[in-house]
């Protein structure tokens, strides 16, 4: 997938609503768990339910994992069932993989080339050459961790690193790589006061933004200062839309809380004219 036509997917839905598929068997309907496979039929029952208010879909890897060869299993299964029903949609391992370069390239080819997603997302911390070989892919996209949601992005990424704070050094230092048309950054909703900054740096790229719904970050705050003229924002839901519902009306439940976001996002589109 190319930025346009992500771009195209966001103006056409009126949303740039990504939603995080981060299924916990114990969260789940119970009665999905007398199915085969309940991670992908719960997968499969949110993606069939909000397909066309969500641009991006963002399965955490950990929490297939958690579950061993049965969890890869599902996972596969998912993103194969929206590369076949919905390959418009922008595919998201959010995995914050990164290691010295021919590890790297083997995490690469295992998302981007095996399980065919279309973005992968990679800490920043060993640098240019651990990051270079996930750029090395055409028309797949690298989601550098750049300032965090969670309140531990104080320890590190905030300290000044000479006369500016790390995650600019990370953005600025990023843009110098090869290739790095091809990166995206996440940047936590709950941070939106530096959004303004961080779109000085990175007036053009695509921002990844989690923290919104439960975890308290404002999307109005977030696209004030966050949106460029191509919009450039994929903003991440998960808990606050999958979980919506623990009974059998789940899938309409998650539908209606991604409509009450993308409605907003609707509106905030048509207030910037983009």
């Amino acid at each position: 997938m190319t930025t346009q036509q992500l771009t195209e997917q966001i103006r056409q839905k009126k949303s740039f609503l990504c939603i995080g598929l981060d299924v916990d068997l114990e969260k789940i309907p119970q009665h999905l768990l007398a199915a085969d496979d309940p991670i992908f039929e719960f997968n499969k029952a949110i993606i069939d339910a909000t397909h066309d208010v969500s641009v991006a879909y963002k399965p955490n890897t950990a929490f297939y994992e958690a579950y061993g060869l049965r969890g890869w299993k599902s996972l596969q299964k998912t993103i194969d069932y929206l590369n076949q029903k919905y390959p418009e949609v922008f595919t998201i391992a959010d995995a914050k993989r990164g290691d010295i370069g021919n590890t790297s390239t083997r995490y690469a080819q295992a998302f981007f080339e095996d399980m065919q997603f279309d973005s992968v997302t990679v800490a920043p911390y060993m640098g240019q050459d651990s990051v270079e070989p996930f750029l090395a892919f055409e028309n797949k996209f690298t989601i550098l961790l750049a300032l965090t949601s969670n309140s531990g992005a104080f320890d590190f990424q905030t300290l000044s690193v000479g006369e500016k704070p790390l995650y600019q050094q990370v953005l600025e230092t990023a843009q110098t790589w090869k290739n790095a048309e091809r990166l995206m950054y996440v940047v936590g909703a709950t941070k939106a006061e530096y959004f303004a900054e961080i779109r000085k740096i990175i007036p053009q790229n695509f921002l990844l933004v989690p923290g919104i719904g439960a975890q308290g970050g404002s999307l109005q705050e977030v696209c004030k200062f966050g949106l460029n003229n191509q919009v450039g924002l994929l903003v991440n839901s998960s808990r606050g839309i999958i979980y919506a519902s623990n009974q059998s009306d789940f899938a309409q439940k998650a539908r209606s809380e991604a409509l009450v976001v993308q409605q907003e996002m609707e509106s905030i589109l048509n207030q910037y004219n983009l």
